[in-house]
């Protein structure tokens, strides 16, 4: 298990662009469509079992949720966790929701090192992640491509999954290269030190 997250803890709920923390000190956004394992994925990574679903109170749907990384009792970084776009029917509706506040954030945000996109791995790269790929983009910063719920498929469909993904990319012909992708298991622990690994780099 990865021991360098375990002292993260929330921080606070910013609903403007008024309210991001003045710190200049190196932020991971991690996006997903609803139910794809994003909250799951945030506790595993700290070793917590509630942190993320702590935040996700009446109201704050539409907002950013920070947690603050701790190391050595001072804080090194955030965590900071989008609303999942699942609500969203179409890439229209996706795109105009992410117009306002939360695009101006991920698109403009210097103290943003990189995106975790969380996909369930048994329906990767949906029509609506695809639109979130192709924008995100724009700011060529790493995306980490985070699938989910490998414990659902064996290792054949697993492998699956990874293929499927790295083609549907492949198809996207994005600007951006700096993508990754890692199989993840929040029920079983799967990967939870890979990607530990990895976001200590960005921090």
């Amino acid at each position: 298990m990865p021991f360098f997250f375990q002292q993260t803890q929330f921080n606070k709920t910013v609903a403007s662009l008024d309210g991001l923390p003045e710190y200049d000190m190196p932020e991971i956004a991690f996006v997903g469509r609803s139910n794809s394992g994003k909250s799951s994925a945030i506790n595993t990574l700290t070793n917590q079992k509630q942190l993320a679903y702590m935040s996700k109170m009446p109201g704050r749907t539409q907002n950013l949720n920070f947690f603050d990384v701790i190391r050595s009792k001072e804080t090194v970084g955030f965590l900071v966790d989008l609303p999942g776009y699942g609500y969203a029917k179409t890439n229209k509706q996706i795109s105009k929701s992410w117009d306002g506040f939360l695009g101006e954030y991920l698109l403009t945000r210097g103290q943003l090192k990189g995106m975790v996109l969380v996909m369930d791995s048994r329906r990767p790269v949906t029509d609506l992640d695809e639109t979130m790929l192709i924008w995100f983009s724009q700011v060529h910063k790493p995306i980490y491509i985070l699938l989910t719920k490998i414990d659902k498929l064996n290792r054949s469909e697993q492998a699956q999954a990874l293929r499927i993904c790295k083609e549907k990319i492949d198809k996207l012909n994005l600007s951006n290269k700096n993508i990754e992708i890692q199989l993840f298991s929040s029920s079983k622990k799967i990967g939870a030190d890979v990607l530990s690994a990895k976001l200590q780099t960005w921090l």
